[in-house]
């Protein structure tokens, strides 16, 4: 980020109110010739990076590849006015079209209707701030699909790269009819697939090892790296135009090796609401039916298109030093697909890519999206006619070396050494997506959420036997850990010999629940009966609070464990702790307990 960029935090402002719901109003005023010139030369990167993805990712979702461009330019013009975040672009990515193939059958209508429906649900969660939710997507579960999704993604491409037709979309079916048919290979396809594979690998490697250049550097040397930097940055459009050059040229000599886009409608789409019914050939699908038919993927896109966003502008806000409002950031994603619904949008969200691309271009202000945003409405104004050139084979390139980077092989090496139980809903998510997209993320979700709870109902509970018994939970206690609390108790109590003072150490509980408070007088009922005495320590204001309002019979509380241990063996009510007035057992204990 430029020195002079603009922070995105202490800003002064009349309206405080209207500035967290329209975050333009915070930079706006303070928009200099110098940032403009910084956002022109980010926004025209960024764009001759969506264009040729665009179009290739749209083959990903099997839609007609016009969608892509239709798909490119709303979010970047609501995001202008809406994102909090100065990187962040918003449009289809691999990761979206994927889903977006899962759930919208290979319809238009479908699709755009979904674009609806998730920004609502997403508008919704910001109004609601219930962004928290995305919390529950746990790291394994996101890069076990991510992973699995590059593979599958890379392998529905080879079949353009190998210039095959009629391979099915499911993944194992693929694999085998794209391995039974290799030797129908297109060598035109496969050469030419291969070769912009390479220029790609090799541009994005240049890239990385590209050194900076100090303003001391004699011109030709700034001028070098400014051309070899910007080549490197659009490689995709470079390729791309090189393809289909290479396409064009075999045309006019009359013959054409390669498999083209073929003819793309020309002109902007209409701005019109989506479609609630589908006519089909059998009469016409309902909004209910369509609904139905797009069941879990109305959580898994909207969760998904959030979680993308969020995270991608939390890294780059983090490695930029500003700041972003995640609430908002719900906010511009649901207005985002419900605004691209109306230009014929599939469901869209941020670019990790094209983020990057963004801040590499030294992006100042979220504007630098209304210049990649007007740069794809260009195209569709005036030169689809040239995509007809272009051949699939560079498209799949362009897909495969946008999707590889994707697959991290070294989570599963770092999670067997940190935490191997972080495996199974890892492989579950991984393996599963290759069935079905939505089984794995399910999947992968219900896992975490067992281990989450399991971790919940057996906390870790650590006991210390000496002249007293310690038990000292390790964290707070919730209703499900209570029964296990109580047989720790009870076991290691009655096993003792001597019995032993019990002292329960609370000093990691922050929290209880009133079933937790039902399990703790059952506890000192059943002590009481045996002739043991139950102590509690360091309790927390909250804690101590609960259990004083329950008004437990026999509570005795210490400040310390030092101080609970001076007063062993004392009967509730003396030893230090003044007798706390009680109930009658049943006031307080379900009647179906007392005994």
């Amino acid at each position: 980020m430029p020195a002079e960029g603009p922070r995105q935090r202490g800003q002064s402002c009349p309206c405080p109110g209207v500035q967290t719901k329209l975050p333009v109003l915070r930079w706006l005023p303070r928009y200099s010739l110098a940032w403009l010139q910084l956002d022109l030369i980010a926004g025209l990167t960024v764009g001759l990076t969506v264009v040729p993805q665009a179009l290739a990712y749209a083959e990903v979702a099997g839609l007609p590849l016009q969608y892509g461009l239709y798909s490119s330019f709303m979010g970047c013009f609501v995001y202008c006015f809406l994102g909090t975040a100065k990187d962040v672009t918003l449009g289809p990515t691999a990761i979206m079209s994927l889903l977006v193939s899962s759930y919208a059958f290979h319809e238009p209508v479908y699709a755009i209707l979904l674009a609806f429906l998730s920004g609502c649900i997403q508008l919704a969660m910001g109004l609601l701030h219930l962004g928290f939710l995305l919390d529950f997507i746990s790291c394994p579960v996101i890069k076990g699909f991510t992973s699995a999704a590059s593979i599958t993604i890379s392998f529905n491409q080879v079949k353009n790269i190998l210039g095959l037709q009629g391979i099915p979309r499911q993944f194992f079916l693929q694999v085998y009819e794209t391995l039974r048919r290799i030797g129908d290979t297109r060598a035109g396809d496969a050469v030419l697939g291969l070769a912009c594979l390479a220029a790609l690998a090799g541009l994005r490697a240049m890239k990385s090892h590209l050194p900076q250049t100090a303003r001391t550097e004699p011109l030709a040397a700034r001028v070098s790296y400014l051309i070899v930097w910007t080549s490197a940055t659009a490689r995709n459009a470079l390729v791309v135009l090189f393809a289909g050059l290479v396409a064009y040229s075999f045309q006019v000599m009359g013959s054409q090796p390669f498999m083209l886009t073929g003819s793309i409608p020309q002109g902007l789409p209409a701005f019109r609401l989506p479609c609630f019914s589908m006519t089909a050939p059998n009469g016409t699908i309902p909004f209910r039916s369509m609904v139905e038919d797009m069941g879990v993927g109305l959580a898994v896109v909207p969760l998904m298109g959030l979680l993308e966003t969020v995270a991608i502008a939390k890294a780059f806000a983090s490695q930029n030093d500003y700041r972003i409002d995640p609430n908002q950031e719900l906010l511009a994603m649901g207005f985002a697909n419900i605004l691209g619904s109306f230009v014929s949008s599939y469901p869209i969200t941020g670019s990790f890519g094209r983020t990057a691309v963004n801040a590499q271009s030294g992006v100042c202000t979220p504007a630098g999206g209304l210049v990649t945003g007007a740069l794809v409405l260009l195209s569709l104004a005036y030169l689809t006619s040239l995509f007809y050139y272009i051949p699939k084979a560079a498209l799949a390139a362009v897909i495969i070396s946008a999707v590889v980077p994707m697959f991290d092989a070294g989570i599963f090496r770092m999670l067997w050494r940190v935490k191997r139980l972080d495996l199974v809903p890892l492989c579950v998510t991984f393996l599963l997506c290759f069935w079905e997209v939505q089984y794995g993320i399910v999947a992968g979700v219900l896992v975490s959420g067992v281990l989450l709870l399991y971790s919940i109902a057996r906390p870790p509970i650590k006991v210390l036997e000496g002249d007293v018994l310690l038990v000292q939970p390790q964290s707070s206690l919730h209703f499900p850990a209570i029964e296990c609390l109580r047989d720790t108790v009870c076991n290691r109590a009655l096993a003792a010999s001597p019995p032993r003072f019990v002292i329960l150490d609370c000093s990691h509980i922050s929290s209880i629940d009133y079933t937790v408070v039902v399990g703790l007088a059952e506890l000192l009922q059943e002590l009481r009966k045996r002739g043991l005495s139950l102590a509690f320590c360091s309790l927390q204001d909250p804690v101590l609070q609960v259990l004083l309002s329950a008004d437990l019979e026999g509570f005795q509380h210490f400040p310390s464990r030092e101080e609970a241990e001076r007063c062993r063996g004392a009967e509730p009510g003396g030893g230090g702790a003044a007798p706390l007035a009680s109930t009658s057992e049943s006031s307080l204990l379900p009647a179906g307990l007392i005994q």
